[in-house]
């Protein structure tokens, strides 16, 4: 039994995978210090929401897979 019920589908965790994924690197290419490991935390939050299947933030405004707004 989960835990929690997916929230996004296929392709946006997907995205948001790939798109965390080139924060992260982009964040220690362009930046350095604390802004670098801050902005990199960042987006290897969002990748872990791509990962898992799961946005509170999309849950919270009641976006989601199967529901209809």
């Amino acid at each position: 039994m989960a835990f929690y019920r997916k929230n996004i589908g296929g392709l946006q965790q997907a995205v948001r995978i790939a798109a965390g994924i080139a924060v992260v690197v982009a964040a220690f290419a362009w930046f350095t210090g604390a802004a670098a490991g801050l902005i990199a935390l960042a987006g290897a939050g969002f990748a872990l929401t791509g990962v898992v299947g799961y946005c509170p933030m999309c849950a919270m405004a009641g976006i989601g897979r199967g529901e209809v707004s």
